[in-house]
């Protein structure tokens, strides 16, 4: 894998170009090579791996959601965390987003859980690891994609000012704790899944909290309706 190949979005490429030629990202390329060469099935699409990038651009970032892996299902992962294709199912942990949505601004609980519309206007849809194998949740942990996606954090922290951080669950968190919190906003909940989302996530009110606190640095804030 190296920059040559990548088809990531320019303003993401001028900060992340010097991680495609360092060896974490050269095993990474050839462990997803060798899985592909074994006919396994790799979740998303190459063209929907760097996806989050594609519709969220550096200069444009305003609200950053970290995730951790992506759906293993069948024509679930497109490279944006928590989304789905449209014709999908939602899955669990986006309906209690959209239930968190709906009690905090009263907006109409969603058909679909299609995110582009939110990535398209500033919120980067961020998971740690870009890719699984499918049908096996977690199969591509611990190769290499946790490192590349610490440096987009650390890029939107030093490069950006103002960006708010929706942190969900312990592991979002931990990957978020070198975010500076006088520089951005920094939200911490439970995950939304329906194992934790009773423990804090209901009720938290970071959609708000968010467009508060981008309406106070004279940002338009997001409109998080999404349409059916």
């Amino acid at each position: 894998m190296n920059s040559r190949s990548i088809q990531l979005e320019p303003t993401w490429l001028a900060q992340l170009e010097s991680e495609f030629e360092q060896p974490y990202m050269q095993s990474l390329s050839q462990f997803l090579r060798a899985e592909k060469a074994a006919g396994k099935r790799v979740f998303p699409a190459g063209e929907d791996i760097f996806n989050a990038f594609a519709h969220t651009p550096l200069p444009r970032v305003k609200v950053v959601i970290l995730g951790q892996d992506p759906y293993h299902g069948e024509g679930q992962a497109h490279g944006l965390c928590f989304s789905v294709k449209p014709g999908v199912a939602v899955p669990p942990s986006l309906q209690n987003i959209y239930k968190e949505i709906h009690a905090e601004l009263g907006y109409p609980i969603p058909s679909h859980g299609h995110l582009t519309r939110w990535a398209d206007q500033g919120v980067l849809l961020l998971n740690s690891v870009l890719s699984v194998e499918c049908a096996k949740a977690a199969s591509h942990q611990g190769k290499g994609w946790e490192q590349f996606t610490d440096r987009v954090v650390e890029v939107v922290n030093r490069e950006c000012s103002g960006v708010v951080f929706l942190l969900w669950g312990s592991y979002a968190q931990r990957k978020g704790a070198v975010i500076d919190t006088q520089k951005h906003c920094v939200l911490k909940a439970p995950h939304p899944s329906p194992l934790s989302a009773h423990r804090g996530f209901f009720g938290c009110g970071h959609f708000v909290k968010a467009n508060e606190y981008l309406t106070s640095r004279g940002a338009t804030p997001i409109d998080w309706r999404i349409p059916d």
